[in-house]
């Protein structure tokens, strides 16, 4: 599954076959767990997103205000899980955390692309890990570093 058309993170947990929806759903949970009170937890590009509200951020995204301030995805992809974290890209200090501690708790090299942390073996997901980076950056915290580098 590339891009889902479900309308909700249930719909969207319910297309996946019975072993990609197991670790979808220990992802989502982790990170539902872990997420600062403020983000909402939504469908976004097809796959589950989590999000600032226009109820706290009204200017929405730069590129289309219409839609909420992204900050989070999940997604079954093809051949791995991806987590999208969009502070993580623009927090030396939290890229540094995270490559740090990935390579303490996991065996494997991490596989990290401009825009997304892939997760190819679901026995070597750091579920812990992926939930403390989800709680690392209130949604305050967001709005102030993406409006540092975004210019409207």
């Amino acid at each position: 599954m590339v891009q889902s058309a479900a309308q909700t993170p249930d719909a969207y947990l319910a297309e996946l076959p019975e072993e990609r929806r197991a670790v979808m759903e220990r992802l989502r949970a982790v990170v539902l767990d872990n997420l600062p009170a403020g983000f909402e937890e939504t469908m976004s590009y097809g796959m589950l997103g989590y999000v600032v509200p226009h109820a706290l951020y009204p200017e929405g995204y730069h590129c289309d205000p219409e839609l909420p301030l992204p900050f989070m995805n999940l997604a079954a992809q093809k051949r791995f899980y991806a987590v999208y974290h969009m502070g993580i890209y623009t927090d030396p200090d939290l890229m540094a955390w995270f490559q740090a501690e990935y390579a303490k708790r996991v065996p494997t090299k991490l596989d990290m692309g401009k825009s997304c942390i892939r997760l190819k073996n679901p026995k070597n997901i750091p579920f812990e890990l992926i939930g403390e980076l989800a709680g690392k950056m209130t949604p305050q915290d967001w709005i102030a570093r993406y409006e540092s580098q975004v210019k409207r």
